[in-house]
């Protein structure tokens, strides 16, 4: 009997970057859990944390099941730029990339049937042109923020203010196509 595979997201471009391995999963179960940073937690062990409790979370509900869970950071130095839940927050996220380099770090977790749990990271280093007032209300108008990290979908309206890119550009979206596949092959996966 075949292992399935279970996504611990809600997030309609996790299930379109899996689609691009060639892999449709079995069920999608988001995990509800607490992502507030932790005092001092900087960006890249906060992706990890939260992907590792995901993962974990959602494997306890799926006895067998290979779980694949992922969290993408948004980080301007040592500070963790929120999801942009609302315009505000999206604004301020918007104003702190203008013009400089930050990373975006992806964490992707995957729970094997045996209970064994691999993960792996990538980082990209994004940088935007500076933003100009009017530039940050295109982007605003555009509606691709919501619920974003760092206020913006680099596969959306923001990608035409990117200068540069160092990195997974599919890390960015949300799941590094390469990573991901790389662990879902240590876990056996077999489609």
């Amino acid at each position: 009997m075949a292992v399935k595979l279970v996504l611990a997201s809600a997030s309609p471009r996790r299930v379109e970057m899996l689609a691009r391995l060639g892999i449709t999963a079995a069920a999608i179960d988001p995990a509800d859990i607490d992502e507030t940073p932790r005092p001092g937690e900087l960006p890249r062990p906060h992706a990890e944390r939260l992907a590792r409790e995901k993962c974990l979370a959602v494997a306890a509900r799926h006895p067998g099941a290979l779980v694949l869970a992922a969290d993408t950071v948004v980080g301007v130095g040592r500070r963790i730029l929120p999801k942009a839940e609302d315009e505000a927050t999206a604004r301020r996220c918007l104003a702190l990339v203008s013009g400089r380099r930050h990373r975006v770090t992806t964490s992707v977790a995957i729970a094997a049937a045996d209970g064994r749990l691999r993960q792996r990271d990538s980082e990209t280093i994004v940088t935007f042109h500076r933003l100009a007032a009017v530039d940050i209300d295109a982007l605003i108008a555009a509606g691709d923020w919501r619920g974003k990290a760092g206020g913006y979908a680099i596969q959306g309206a923001a990608e035409a203010w990117v200068r540069m890119i160092a990195g997974s550009f599919s890390g960015v979206v949300g799941l590094p196509l390469a990573e991901t596949r790389l662990l879902l092959r240590a876990s056996g996966w077999g489609g």
